[in-house]
């Protein structure tokens, strides 16, 4: 698809809606504009917001009454002349003014094709285009805050000294290869070694936040699981605060698991209630179980529910064995009617960890037990809303960067010639560059942007 066209797309979500926004981009849109209101001579002022009518070309008919916003270029988001069409939000009506826009010489815009061009015009670096889509996807508050940031450009002007330090090392190596017959003199050595390793400490400092950011943009799957009439879908509810899940007294009511997705701290939870776990009294309860073996491999976390209410069953036993080896900890309910689990002596030697008293009834030990659930994914980074990596490409190309320079430390302090020990270093630098976008291969470009939604 040529880059000179003039795209055009629904920038708003698909279906009914009060208003529907439909985007054009390219030295096309003011002329189709034109047309679609049927005025030769609209000039509108930059950033102001006009009422017109829209026509069907053919008939001269009166399709709607919009509000026009025009971005002159380079002024825009796209860097190209861009102009946004509020309309009613209606789908026909929306698809058949872009059919008429199609037929004015545009084409329909590629998966974020208008970012593409704000990337092609440097509008925005790559590592901001990626905040866009993020903050998009973003499933709570913590996590579009932290898209926010990078789109601001937090990333790159973290990254920008970083490249800058490590592109005059480069320069002074480079200088010296003029002098092949001259080793480095060992103070350049100890000072340059000292410099990448400063520079491998910064890179390493930002790495290490990925696990949080990870558990921002993707979140954490937690499953409930004990055997039945424990209290797990009463502490599902109770978690949602919705009656969600259907709670009785009858053993076994939940037959099939059930998925919610929760907010916990800022880090989006998919909470997944499951069938009790014994032996199946009929086919559909097998299914159910099977279900729930099926939930605890896939989670990340399991909240093994137990009634502490009650003395230990040989089913209990059965959970504790089930759970061993995944990583999981332990909710006894029931904590407002009595507690005799928790003063068993062989409890703790039975679970990977101590347990937390709870009610879901009376919500007794829900704000520990959150805790408990965010307590092994997350740090000090996740909860000073520092700076996080929340891409994996980034995270990979940090390690990538990092391993390059430490490789290169090494040649230089055991005495390798300039040339070899340029190799790392150039790399690095290529590596850095390909998270900001002034280094991204075209086919990396293509794969990132194809993830993006077809109006941005």
């Amino acid at each position: 698809m040529a880059a000179t066209d003039t795209i055009v797309a629904l920038s708003t979500p698909i279906g009914r809606s009060a208003i529907g926004v439909i985007r054009l981009s390219g030295k096309s849109s003011i002329e189709i504009t034109r047309k679609l209101i049927k005025d030769k001579s609209f000039l509108p002022e930059p950033n102001k917001a006009l009422l017109r009518l829209v026509y069907e070309p053919d008939t001269n008919e009166t399709l709607d009454q919009v509000l026009i916003t025009y971005f002159k270029a380079p002024n825009s988001f796209t860097g190209e002349d861009t102009v946004e069409i509020s309309c009613h939000g209606s789908p026909v009506l929306l698809q058949g003014i872009i059919k008429i826009v199609l037929n004015f010489n545009a084409r329909l815009a590629d998966p974020g094709e208008f970012t593409l061009r704000a990337l092609s015009n440097n509008r925005i670096n790559l590592s901001q285009a990626e905040a866009i889509r993020d903050l998009i996807e973003a499933q709570t508050e913590t996590a579009a805050k932290q898209a926010v940031r990078q789109l601001k450009g937090e990333l790159s002007t973290y990254l920008q000294p970083i490249k800058e330090a490590l592109l005059e090392i480069i320069v002074q190596l480079e200088s010296r290869l003029e002098f092949v017959e001259d080793d480095l003199p060992e103070l350049l050595v100890k000072q340059i070694s000292q410099q990448l390793e400063e520079l491998s400490k910064r890179i390493e400092s930002l790495s290490i936040t990925f696990r949080s950011g990870r558990l921002l943009r993707d979140g954490l799957k937690v499953a409930l699981v004990g055997r039945p009439n424990v209290g797990k879908s009463s502490l599902f509810n109770a978690l949602l605060a919705s009656d969600r899940a259907i709670v009785t007294d009858i053993p076994g009511t939940t037959r099939d698991s059930l998925s919610e997705l929760i907010n916990i701290n800022g880090v989006p939870v998919l909470l997944t209630d499951t069938a009790g776990m014994r032996v199946a009294s009929d086919l559909i309860e097998s299914i159910g179980v099977e279900r729930t073996r099926r939930a605890i491999n896939e989670a990340d976390l399991i909240v093994a529910v137990f009634d502490g209410s009650q003395e230990f069953t040989n089913e209990d036993i059965d959970v504790i064995s089930d759970l061993k080896n995944s990583n999981h900890i332990v909710a006894l309910n029931k904590c407002d009617i009595a507690s005799i689990n928790a003063e068993s002596p062989s409890w703790e030697s039975k679970s990977q960890y101590q347990s937390l008293k709870i009610s879901a009834k009376t919500g007794e030990g829900l704000l520990e037990l959150c805790s408990a659930i965010l307590e092994p994914f997350t740090n000090r980074e996740i909860r000073n809303s520092g700076l996080l990596i929340t891409e994996a490409r980034h995270y990979d190309l940090l390690n990538r960067t990092l391993t390059e320079i430490n490789i290169s430390r090494n040649l230089l302090e055991q005495g390798t010639s300039e040339e070899i020990t340029l190799v790392g270093l150039h790399n690095a630098l290529i590596f850095l560059g390909q998270i900001t976008g002034e280094t991204t291969p075209d086919e990396v470009l293509g794969m990132i942007f194809s993830t993006f939604c077809i109006g941005k």
